[in-house]
C-alpha cells in the first residue's frame, strides 16, 4: 500500500493531470489506475499540444484524417475525443460504482471562447453531445464570461469542470453559477443530478511571487489560497440552501485542486499534495508527481476544517505588498492567454503534420500515369 492509497483511503480522489495516446496504448494509464489510486484525469491544449507534438503517436491518425479533408480544430478535437472516450471507458466503472461522483475525464472548449458567453455554452452543449460519454467533463474557465455560461451548461445538463480558478471569491463565483444551475433544474422539473468539479490552481501562486516576499514565506500563497476557499467549500456544503439541493437529489460540485507539480527545485516535490489532503475533494496532478508521492509522500491527515494558519499567513504576505486580490485577477488572465498561446501553438503543430502526413483518400490520384 502506497502514500496514493492512503490519500483515497482519506477520501481524497487523485486524477492525473495529463493523457498521451502512448500511455493509453501501452497500459500505462490502466497501470496507474490499478497501483497508484488513479480514478479520472483531466486535460488542457497544453497537455495535448505537447502530446502531439512530442511524439509520433498521433502521426497515423493525423494522416488519415487529412486524407479525408479534416484539418485544424476539426481534426483536433477528433483526436482529443478519441483519447478521452477511451480514458472513459477505462475508468467507468469507477464512475458507476462511487454513483458518478467519481471516473471522470475533462476536455476544454477552445480557449479562444474564454471572453464569449453564448459561443461557450453552444461549444460545451455541441462537444458533451459529441462525446456521447456519461463521465466527461466540459472544461470552462471561471472568467467573467465563463460564469454565465456555466450556469446555462449546467442547465443543459452538461457536467463542467470550472477551470481556472485563483482564489475563494473565484471559487464561490463558480459554485454560485452551479447552484443557480442545478436550481433551475429544479424549478423546470429536470434530474438536478449534473456532475461538476471547481479546479483551484495553487503552485501559480508560488511562482508569480518567488522572489518577492522573504524566504520564509516562499511556497506558502498556493496553500494559504487553498485553505480559504476548503473554509467557503465546507461552509457551503454545510449550508441550509445546499442541504435543499442535495435533498432533491443534486450532486455536490467538488472542489479540485489543481497545478499542484511543484515548480521550485528546492522545495519538496509533494508539498501540494500533502499540504491538500482533505475528504471529498479532488487533486489533478502530473505524471512526475503522482509517482514521486506514491514514492516517498506521506498523508499527515486532512486539512485544518477552519483553514489552519490561512489568514495569518495572507497577513503576512499582504504585509510583504502582496495584493492577493489583484493578484488572482492577474493569475486568471495570465492563465487564459497561456491556453490561448497553446491553443494556438496546437493549431500550428496539426497544420505542420496535415502538409506531412496527409494520405489521399482511396481511388485519389497522386501523380504520374495510372496503370
Amino acid at each position: 500500500m502506497n502514500a496514493n492509497d492512503h490519500l483515497h483511503e482519506l477520501g481524497q480522489s487523485l486524477w492525473l493531470d495529463n493523457i498521451t495516446r502512448s500511455m493509453l496504448a501501452d497500459g500505462t494509464l490502466q497501470r496507474y489506475i490499478n497501483d497508484f489510486a488513479v480514478t479520472g484525469l483531466t486535460s488542457n491544449p497544453t497537455i495535448f499540444y505537447q502530446a502531439i507534438k512530442g511524439s509520433t503517436s498521433y502521426d497515423a491518425a493525423i494522416g488519415d484524417k487529412a486524407g479525408s479533408g479534416q484539418s485544424g480544430e476539426s481534426l483536433f478535437l477528433e483526436l482529443a475525443l478519441e483519447d478521452l472516450a477511451q480514458a472513459a471507458d477505462l475508468f467507468r466503472k469507477i464512475h458507476e460504482d462511487t454513483g458518478s461522483v467519481d471516473g471522470w475525464v475533462s476536455l476544454e472548449v477552445s480557449p479562444l471562447l474564454a471572453n464569449d458567453t453564448p459561443g461557450t455554452v453552444e461549444e460545451a452543449k455541441r462537444l458533451h453531445a459529441r462525446a456521447q460519454k456519461s463521465n466527461l467533463f466540459i472544461k470552462i474557465p471561471g472568467t467573467p464570461a465563463g460564469i454565465p455560461a456555466i450556469e446555462e451548461a449546467i442547465f443543459a445538463g452538461v457536467p463542467v469542470n470550472v477551470t481556472l480558478l485563483f482564489s475563494r471569491e473565484q471559487y464561490l463565483a463558480a459554485a454560485e453559477a452551479y447552484l443557480r444551475g442545478i436550481e433551475r433544474r429544479i424549478a423546470a422539473g429536470l434530474d438536478p443530478k449534473v456532475g461538476s468539479v471547481a479546479s483551484l490552481f495553487i503552485s501559480r501562486w508560488d511562482v508569480a511571487i518567488k522572489g518577492k516576499v522573504p524566504a520564509e514565506l516562499e511556497n506558502r500563497l498556493g496553500i494559504a489560497i487553498a485553505q480559504q476557499a476548503y473554509i467557503a467549500y465546507r461552509e457551503l456544503m454545510a449550508s441550509p440552501r445546499w442541504r435543499k439541493l442535495a435533498e432533491a437529489g443534486a450532486q455536490p460540485q467538488r472542489l479540485l485542486w489543481a497545478s499542484t507539480g511543484v515548480k521550485d527545485p528546492a522545495a519538496s516535490d509533494t508539498l501540494y499534495i500533502q499540504a491538500l489532503a482533505a475528504p471529498n475533494t479532488v487533486n489533478t496532478m502530473p505524471e512526475k508527481t503522482l509517482l514521486a508521492f506514491a514514492d516517498h509522500g506521506k498523508v499527515n491527515g486532512s486539512m485544518a476544517a477552519e483553514g489552519g494558519d490561512a489568514e495569518k499567513t495572507l497577513a503576512a504576505f499582504s504585509k510583504a505588498g502582496i495584493d492577493a486580490d489583484a493578484l488572482a485577477q492577474q493569475l486568471q488572465l495570465e492563465g487564459a492567454e497561456s491556453f490561448v498561446k497553446s491553443w494556438n501553438e496546437l493549431m500550428e503543430v496539426i497544420a505542420d503534420k496535415v502538409r506531412t502526413l496527409a494520405k489521399p483518400a482511396a481511388g485519389t490520384k497522386t501523380g504520374g500515369q495510372q496503370s
